[in-house]
């Protein structure tokens, strides 16, 4: 019975060891230097925008302003504007404006912006041809087969100078329809991005977001046939923060701008992705600058 006791007693001693295991270290980990406890934000991204974020996650400053910062890798992109409108993801950080426009327009969960990020062009590619006027007659060239991506493809295509457009094309919502002049015949293949560097091979030319493109090993700067001029034609393709509409004004969120905007993590993007992610801080307003 002595013994039986002696290890009921040990195993609540153990129990107990268990429950109180948390070093010193430990609990300084979740707060700040003035012993305030940090606030857990989940942020959805994607791909190489992921590096960027769980880069952040480890900085001081993140941890400064009170921030513990808990990166989610969510490949898709519908996916993570459901889960960010409702509260599984508190902010995320994958898309354009013009993206984000097109998705409130076709979902009954709207978003908002809360910060802008970079702009990184996109790119028409090819491992058939070495200049975009090298593209022959009856070519097969691959675009996205989302809506603002479409669009933007499109205007990507007209500044190469393949297509012709109808006057007053929405950049955000335009599709084939809207081609007045193809002088080549070019056959045009909406595809799911996701798919987009497999298949490269298979058609004569691509046009490709810059962050698929990095992820085949390209690099829009270098590799591309043509790429998108960056001015103020292209400010819908600014990326974005962007939550609900009900965390919009959460000042913790807006504590994330400042951070990805530093000079530490602007060195950061620029030594690990070439140069092809382009710093934009502006206000959201400016977005939506003279437009007609």
């Amino acid at each position: 019975m002595k013994k039986l006791l002696g290890v009921v007693l040990l195993g609540a001693g153990l129990t107990l060891a268990a429950g109180c295991s948390k070093t010193p270290s430990d609990q300084a980990e979740n707060k700040t230097a003035d012993g305030k406890e940090l606030k857990t934000i989940v942020l959805g991204s994607d791909g190489s925008d992921t590096d960027v974020w769980r880069y952040i996650a480890t900085l001081p400053a993140t941890k400064d302003a009170g921030i513990k910062l808990d990166v989610k890798n969510m490949p898709d992109y519908v996916a993570m504007n459901k889960a960010t409108a409702g509260g599984e993801i508190d902010v995320n950080a994958f898309q354009s404006y013009n993206y984000l426009v097109a998705y409130n327009t076709q979902s009954k969960e709207k978003l908002v912006p809360i910060a802008t990020t970079y702009i990184e062009p996109m790119g028409i590619y090819s491992s058939k041809y070495k200049k975009i006027d090298q593209i022959p007659n009856n070519a097969t060239i691959a675009i996205p087969n989302d809506t603002s991506n479409e669009a933007r493809s499109l205007s990507l295509l007209k500044a190469a100078g393949l297509i012709q457009l109808k006057e007053g094309f929405d950049p955000i919502h335009g599709d084939l329809k809207d081609i007045t002049a193809n002088p080549k015949n070019l056959q045009l293949k909406p595809i799911p991005m996701a798919t987009a560097v497999r298949v490269m091979g298979d058609v004569d030319a691509i046009a490709l977001g810059n962050t698929l493109a990095m992820e085949g090993g390209l690099n829009v700067l270098k590799d591309a046939l043509f790429y998108e001029p960056v001015n103020q034609s292209t400010k819908l393709n600014i990326n974005l923060l962007v939550t609900s509409e009900a965390k919009k004004d959460d000042p913790t969120l807006q504590k994330l701008a400042p951070i990805y905007h530093s000079e530490e993590v602007k060195k950061f993007i620029a030594e690990r992705f070439g140069g092809t992610k382009i710093d934009v801080s502006k206000p959201i307003s400016y977005l939506t600058e003279n437009q007609q």
